[in-house]
Parts: structure tokens; sequence; C-alpha cells
């Protein structure tokens, strides 16, 4: 996908995980990538292993979950690189609250950031995509929410799912524009939140992968990167996962059959 080379893109929650590896997965095709988060020095950190790698990068340290960080986002990626090709709408959280004592503010704090934040990054940068005439959204989803659930994950799992019937509609309103809007599903990847829950959780989680392995931020990355390549044009609306086939055995001993 050379196609990327010296496209403009914007990768919301960047500075580790999972956006930081799409934003090295592009970055590594060429292409020029805005990184967007709220620690600067992980994102000064994130913006020196991507030029190291002779990749392109700048950091911004942006807000996405009010109108005007969402708009200060999209300014950034114009001053710094001409105008937006691609949108990686990434930012998320994941606090862990169970059913019977999450309090209002703690749903209310994982919608504000995972639905409304897209939903305002997406708006922001709109203009900017129209402009390009062959715009690419790419949001960040979940098998959690779409396809499976998991306690404590009920607030998370519910934006997730939100997400894509954003997605949907949103695919068919862009649509005149040239813009495509798809999304990624990952599975269990190998990032430090992952690597914070110990070795144990990390190899129990592999386990239940049919390739008993757990993915790679990178694995994430190449997936984006696809539907943000004008090889995936004719593709919209449509969410991907990528979890090494962890949803597919209906349990523990069809993977022992």
């Amino acid at each position: 996908m050379s196609s990327l080379r010296n496209k403009s893109v914007i990768v919301t929650g960047a500075t580790r995980g999972i956006g930081k590896g799409i934003a090295r997965v592009f970055a590594s095709k060429g292409a020029k990538v805005l990184i967007v988060g709220r620690d600067a020095q992980a994102g000064a950190a994130t913006v020196a292993e991507i030029e190291k790698a002779g990749g392109t990068a700048k950091f911004f340290a942006g807000n996405v979950t009010t109108r005007a960080g969402a708009a200060s986002i999209a300014a950034a990626a114009v001053a710094a690189f001409g105008g937006i090709d691609v949108l990686c709408a990434n930012a998320g959280i994941f606090p862990a609250a169970k059913l019977d004592t999450m309090t209002d503010a703690q749903w209310d704090e994982v919608f504000t950031v995972n639905v409304k934040g897209m939903f305002l990054t997406v708006q922001a940068c709109l203009p900017e995509l129209k402009k390009s005439g062959a715009g690419r959204i790419v949001i960040t989803s979940s098998i959690t929410g779409p396809i499976t659930g998991f306690p404590g994950w009920s607030h998370y799992g519910a934006t997730k799912a939100a997400q894509l019937g954003f997605m949907r509609t949103a695919a068919i309103e862009l649509a005149k524009f040239g813009i495509t809007v798809n999304a990624v599903l990952p599975g269990n990847i190998a990032t430090e939140g992952l690597a914070a829950l110990g070795p144990d959780y990390a190899a129990s989680a592999a386990a239940i992968i049919p390739l008993k392995r757990l993915g790679s931020v990178e694995d994430i990355g190449h997936a984006a990167a696809f539907f943000a390549s004008p090889e995936a044009g004719y593709i919209t609306g449509q969410a991907l996962a990528i979890d090494g086939g962890q949803v597919l055995p209906e349990s523990p001993q069809a993977l022992e059959a």
C-alpha cells in the first residue's frame, strides 16, 4: 500500500497501545501522522520513535470530548500537513465497573470519551476529508460489545456497539463525498494495559485463541491501513474482527477436537 505515501493521517489516542501501533504502521507506509493524546511526554516519545524509523509524525495534545478540542485537532493536522486524508478515531477508555455499583458518572465518562469523542472528531474533520476527495474514517471498536461481553465492561461494550451503529449511517451519509467509514474490532491485543493484568492473564487469554497468541498492535494497524487505502475504496460501513479467531469456538473443547 505505497499509495498511503504523503497522506495526512490523524490517530487519536495514539501515545500508547493500539493507537500507537496504528500510527507506526501508517508512518512506515510513508504517511504523515498526527499523534493525538493527553500525555505530552508519551507523545514526544512516540514521535521520536517514528522519526528514528524514518517516518514523519507530530504530536498534538488534544481533547476529543469537547467541540473546541476536536476542532483544534483538525486544525493542527491542517497546519502540520496541509489537510486531512485519514482519521483513525481510536481514543477510548475502559475502566471496569460492575452493574450493581456503577455510577452515573462512570457510565457518562465512558460514553463521553468513546462515543461523543468519536462523533466530535469525525465532525470536526469532515470539511478536510471532503476536500481530500477520497477521505477515510477508521473507527477502533472492539469485539467486546458488538460480539462478546465481559463482566465489568457493560458500559464499555455498549459504547463499542454504539460506534458501529454510528458507522453504518455515517457511511451512507458520507458516500457522496467519496468518504468511506469502517471499523476495526480488536480482540485480545498485547498492549501495556493487558500486560498490567499479569502473565497469567496473558497466557489464559492466548489459550482460548485458535491461533494461540495475542494480537500485536501492528495487526490492528495493518487492518486500519488497508481500510484507509485506495485499494479499499469500495468498502464502507464494514466491521472487521481482528482476534486470531477468538470468537469462533463455541466452547473450549472446540479447540481440542
